[in-house]
């Protein structure tokens, strides 16, 4: 675990929200580090 974060799930999470339109210039927003538990 990442931050206390499962990276599957982050990874899955993230990757869906990019497919659903999340824009590319706020990627950073996706980054486990800024994710909530």
């Amino acid at each position: 675990k990442l931050s206390g974060i499962n990276p599957h799930t982050w990874l899955t999470q993230a990757l869906g929200k990019l497919a659903n339109g999340h824009p590319a210039n706020s990627v950073g927003e996706l980054m486990p580090w800024t994710a909530v538990a």
